[in-house]
């Protein structure tokens, strides 16, 4: 048992968690973790999510995803972020597509995530440094990555 905690507090946990007002920033090789349902949770990680404002989150999703096939039929999803920085996060709202194809990248759709709320995951035990990393192997994929983020950073700079 942790110094200082009661039995009676491990019994007990709470539900509720911190929230957030807005959305911090995060780095931009952030990687997430999209969770839609049908019902049940399904999470998949997803590439370099863009913050588009206070409580609007952009990405590319594969056409053929299943994700993006549940989240058409139940909107209402959630993005787990632990970025660089001391980002830890679960933004829930709402998902829509915002167009069906990408410029230059006809196989990806952009969605947008309007959050209702931001659940803040930091500790005061410890901090996250980095988020999840991966190493890019393939230079071809990067730069259509790269291509898909600086549009919808675009999309984003002109909503607000």
């Amino acid at each position: 048992m942790a110094a200082g905690v009661s039995p009676a507090q491990h019994q007990d946990p709470s539900t509720d968690h911190p929230e957030l007002a807005v959305l911090p920033q995060w780095p931009t090789e952030t990687i997430a973790v999209l969770v839609t349902t049908d019902p049940a949770p399904h999470a998949i990680p997803v590439s370099w999510p863009v913050r588009a404002g206070d409580r609007t989150i952009l990405l590319s999703l594969k056409f053929d995803r299943g994700s993006l096939a549940r989240l058409r039929e139940r909107p209402d999803v959630a993005l787990l972020i632990l970025g660089g920085g001391n980002v830890a996060l679960c933004a829930r709202g709402t998902a829509k597509v915002i167009a069906e194809e990408m410029p230059e990248a006809s196989d990806y759709v952009a969605v947008r995530i309007d959050v209702a709320v931001i659940d803040d995951h930091r500790q005061s035990a410890f901090a996250v440094d980095t988020g999840i990393q991966r190493t890019v192997l393939d230079d071809t994929e990067l730069h259509a990555l790269e291509g898909r983020v600086a549009t919808l950073k675009s999309w984003a700079d002109s909503q607000n």
